[in-house]
């Protein structure tokens, strides 16, 4: 008989199943998932264990249940949990220097990675003349997303939701605009010194 509250290790593998199962289906925000009875099959796991990982998830912000309706996945990139963290971590003073240092440094690398593997930049530059990027960091996005490591776009991404708490975006003026457009130019023809500076003018 399967336990009313599973413990920890099938707990945790049963949620990892859930979001494997998930992203094999291709779900995306809106899309309804399968019911309790139907996951309980498929990962041939109780629906107690199924109910409680369901429950973890709902309230992470991840998924939603509607009565009558069934449960749909939502748009982890704009639930709660990240604003939540972020009033309890963003507290401590070296812990706000932390956020910052880390998605430089992944911006860093991402410039290196582009600098030294010469990724196609065409669709950023197309973004730059549509005038596409209204933030600095909507533009270093791209880039990190052009480097083509998902992790670390996905990292940064979280960091860049802790870092508004801590910065005020940097608006996307006409100067900014000309020095990520002078960086595109400086990453495709490989001059490294010059990429440096740039990237940090647009840091401040």
């Amino acid at each position: 008989m399967d336990s009313p509250k599973p413990n920890s290790k099938v707990f945790i593998e049963i949620v990892n199943r859930i979001r494997e199962m998930i992203s094999h289906d291709g779900l995306q925000p809106g899309d309804k998932i399968p019911s309790e009875r139907e996951l309980s099959e498929r990962l041939k796991a109780g629906r107690s264990s199924i109910r409680e990982a369901l429950r973890a998830l709902e309230l992470l912000g991840l998924i939603e249940t509607r009565r009558g309706e069934g449960t749909f996945l939502k748009d982890f990139r704009n639930h709660h949990l990240v604003e939540l963290l972020g009033t309890f971590i963003l507290k401590d003073g070296q812990a706000k220097g932390d956020v910052l240092l880390t998605k430089e440094w992944l911006e860093k690398e991402s410039l290196r990675t582009i600098l030294d593997s010469g990724i196609s930049m065409e669709g950023i530059q197309d973004s730059l003349a549509a005038r596409e990027f209204r933030t600095v960091d909507s533009f270093l996005r791209e880039l990190i997303h052009h480097s083509g490591n998902l992790l670390a776009g996905k990292i940064w991404y979280i960091l860049s939701q802790y870092g508004a708490m801590v910065e005020k975006a940097v608006l996307m003026d006409d100067e900014k605009m000309k020095v990520c457009v002078e960086l595109v130019d400086c990453l495709l023809e490989k001059q490294e010194d010059e990429m440096w500076e740039l990237y940090y003018r647009l840091k401040t």
